[in-house]
């Protein structure tokens, strides 16, 4: 699982997503499929189902930002 750290306007935002999806490929097996890469969160869903997600964490877009105090 990967949650992509914030990048500046210049920097790639899909680079860490992109690095962890080839890993996954570099690391499949017949034996050992890894047909899951959980990847992403509501501020990046799109740019995490584009690099191969099959999991996206969603929680803020369905229930809104928390609430601390």
């Amino acid at each position: 699982m990967t949650i992509p750290a914030p990048v500046a306007e210049t920097e790639d935002p899909k680079q860490s997503l992109k690095l962890l999806y080839r890993l996954r490929e570099q690391l499949k097996t017949a034996d050992n499929p890894l047909n899951t890469l959980s990847m992403g969160m509501s501020d990046d869903l799109e740019d995490a189902i584009c690099e191969g997600s099959t999991i996206v964490r969603i929680g803020t877009a369905i229930f809104g930002t928390r609430n601390y105090s």
